[in-house]
């Protein structure tokens, strides 16, 4: 009987643990739908796979573990908003604003970022395998080991950081507590 008891307290409570992670208010999405516009909306967990999101505001927007696979999100307003392991593979992300946005842990596998704007995004453990950066501006951008569209996973990248340029100038090595580095700066 008591395990009875246990077994049906554990699924309950596994289910109320369910229902948070599926947490976005359907009025939400529907004020999405109709106003192409949803600023400070949650829409954490939805699934938005495939829709074609163009131009949407979604200042602010709670979009927790949001499902964006494949989803059209060009010139898109995404300032602030919250992409916390939001899955965006293969999205179409050209144009979009996410300045300032919460992007740790999120997946932007083989995503099109080109014209982006992410600066001071926090992008720590993010996957951007394959993805398209293109002209993207990453000035200020949280890149702790981060996964490069290259694959590789970096470190800490101060704010000058670019994707773009690669061209080192005026570097000076430096040994800090038998630590060795460089300061480089990028013209």
């Amino acid at each position: 009987m008591k395990s009875a008891i246990v077994a049906s307290i554990t699924m309950l409570a596994c289910l109320g643990f369910m229902e948070q992670v599926k947490a976005f208010n359907p009025q939400d999405i529907e004020r999405l739908q109709v106003n192409a516009a949803c600023p400070r909306c949650d829409l954490s967990g939805a699934n938005l796979s495939g829709v074609n999101l163009s131009g949407v505001n979604l200042r602010d927007a709670n979009l927790k573990g949001a499902d964006l696979r494949g989803t059209n999100l060009s010139n898109a307003d995404l300032t602030g908003a919250d992409l916390q392991n939001a899955i965006m593979n293969n999205a179409n992300l050209s144009g979009a604003s996410f300045v300032g946005a919460n992007l740790r842990s999120a997946s932007m596998e083989n995503a099109n970022l080109s014209y982006a704007a992410l600066m001071s995004a926090n992008l720590s453990a993010a996957n951007l395998t394959g993805a398209s950066l293109f002209l993207a501006n990453f000035r200020g951008a949280n890149f702790r080991l981060t996964t490069q569209s290259n694959g590789v996973v970096s470190s800490d990248k101060r704010y000058w950081w670019s994707l773009q340029s690669e061209n080192l100038k005026d570097c000076d090595k430096f040994e800090y507590e038998k630590v060795p580095g460089t300061t480089c700066y990028i013209e």
